[in-house]
């Protein structure tokens, strides 16, 4: 870096002094904690995004967001010139220089990644990266010290697009540097066109009554609420009615939000027996997430449809559109991908389907990438976050054999099969897990097959689980293979695992959980002791 780049950084992370004793660290969520500590990892990821969009001369992303974490909570992430998470890659780097204690350092980490990465620090293009933050009040602040991050990287832009959910920016990103439209407005216009366009696409036979055609949803407080209701005046043919949307006293992510109703199976505020019947959803914070429920007339409970049946869903309207076009897909590969925290009996009926399943470490940018190598990959966690990938390849032999039966078949099952799955790839947010692009692809498929919830909640019936938190000392002595899903250390803790009975009942699933979470202590203890 030149002298005055180099002087111009060291004035400006003067300004944003590290807090004392705290360490940060990079991983799918970006950096996150209180907001009150974050002012100057904020500032570094701005001088991060900047510099990874100078190494790719592309667009990046930077989102300040803590999606379903407490309000009082803040984090930031960069999204990729893909519009996908932060290569791996470079999360060591992020770490460093978020940990850096003073300005002399991190300019010299700053300096040696430079160098090591060969990035052409103010030359060609310049840097730039679009800025996005969520409704938590903390966002504003933050969202400052992220531009003067980005600022302090010479000749780097930092275009500010306002309050957004975090697919939104990742979509923006995406559509940037792919060349296309990329405003909020293009988003929702993209969405709606798409929606209304399966809309179309449905069976003449089917006809909607009031209720198939109303969905409730719980916007947990957040900026998804905020951003649904706008895109609810754009679509046709769906009734969408937002509660928990933000405007009200209701706080961020408390007692709402798909975290809250995944995880506890209770329904949230705003909610109650009155909506047993209708169709019900729920976001997170940030809106990557979303669930689906049935409120019970006579229970506290919900009868939760999470990200697997969300999944399910998804595979089967899939593969019976990729059936109805026949035996010419030349090679075209569909595969789904889960993690160890998938429900069992949902790999069951995926695999009873006939589709590939294909499990990976947990955490969203490995599904994402396992994703990617299919021409049609479908990924989600139990939590409700996932999407759709489409090759480039896929892509376009939709578009072929769309053109060639419009010529010989027009307005064919197996024309509108190629139609149907066109416009899914123009709905859903291929760029990462988007509840709002998620929740009109389910209406719209619940709507085709004439489903309630109800019935898509039976297409199989979930095995007891329970999941826990075990706290140890040292969570790295535990290392595992096969995709989490055997322990590899401490050495006889995976047998002691296999020793134990497999539960049929919820009782005894949670009487499970319990005996495992003992042996892990006890190992653990053991391999701390040595």
């Amino acid at each position: 870096m030149a002298g005055d780049q180099q002087s111009a950084l060291f004035q400006f992370a003067s300004s944003f002094p590290p807090p004392p004793g705290v360490k940060f660290s990079y991983g799918t969520a970006g950096f996150r904690a209180d907001a009150s500590i974050l002012t100057s990892t904020v500032f570094r990821a701005g001088i991060l995004a900047a510099l990874r969009s100078a190494k790719t001369r592309s667009v990046t992303g930077l989102m300040i967001t803590a999606s379903h974490n407490q309000v009082s909570d803040n984090g930031v992430k960069i999204a990729d010139p893909s519009g996908g998470m932060m290569t791996q890659e470079w999360e060591p780097f992020a770490d460093a220089i978020a940990n850096a204690s003073d300005p002399d350092e991190l300019l010299k980490l700053i300096n040696q990644f430079v160098i090591e990465k060969d990035i052409p620090f103010g030359r060609g293009q310049p840097a730039e990266v679009l800025l996005g933050r969520d409704t938590r009040p903390s966002g504003e602040a933050l969202l400052e010290a992220a531009k003067q991050g980005v600022n302090a990287v010479g000749g780097a832009i930092a275009i500010d697009m306002g309050i957004l959910t975090t697919p939104q920016l990742h979509w923006m990103v995406r559509c940037r540097n792919k060349g296309f439209k990329a405003s909020e407005s293009d988003y929702f216009a993209q969405l709606s066109n798409a929606f209304g366009c399966l809309m179309d696409l449905r069976p003449k036979k089917i006809k909607t009554d009031a209720t198939d055609s109303k969905v409730i949803v719980d916007g947990a407080n957040g900026v998804g609420g905020k951003k649904l209701a706008e895109l609810e005046k754009r679509v046709k043919g769906l009734v969408i009615e937002v509660r928990n949307s933000g405007k009200g006293e209701g706080i961020l992510n408390e007692g709402v939000g798909a975290d809250y109703v995944q995880k506890e199976k209770l329904i949230p505020d705003g909610f109650g027996k009155s909506d047993a019947g209708t169709r019900c959803a729920s976001l997170d914070g940030d809106a990557d997430r979303l669930v689906y429920f049935r409120v019970l007339k006579n229970s506290e409970k919900v009868d939760l449809v999470d990200g697997d049946k969300i999944l399910s869903l998804f595979a089967l309207f899939i593969k019976e559109q990729m059936n109805l076009l026949g035996e010419k897909k030349e090679g075209i590969k569909l595969g789904i991908v889960q993690t160890a925290y998938a429900n069992g009996a949902s790999t069951d009926f995926l695999k009873q389907m006939g589709l590939e399943v294909v499990l990976t470490p947990t955490g969203v940018k490995y599904l994402h990438e396992k994703a990617a190598e299919y021409d049609l990959g479908i990924y989600f966690e139990a939590n409700g976050h996932g999407t759709i990938l489409f090759s480039e390849k896929l892509l376009s032999w939709l578009e072929t054999r769309n053109a060639e039966l419009s010529s010989t078949f027009a307005g064919s099952d197996t024309q509108k099969a190629a139609l149907r799955l066109l416009a899914v790839s123009k709905l859903i947010n291929q760029a990462v897990g988007d509840a709002l692009s998620g929740l009109l692809l389910v209406e719209a498929i619940l709507l085709y097959m004439r489903w309630s919830t109800e019935r898509w909640s039976e297409l199989y019936q979930d095995l007891p689980s329970r999941q826990i938190k075990v706290s140890v000392v040292d969570r790295t002595i535990i290392t595992t293979t096969n995709a989490e899903t055997v322990v590899v250390t401490p050495s006889g803790l995976q047998e002691a695992i296999n020793s134990e009975v497999e539960a049929s009942t919820q009782a005894a699933a949670d009487c499970l959980a319990q005996s495992v979470a003992q042996h892990v202590k006890h190992f653990l203890t053991l391999a701390t002791s040595n």
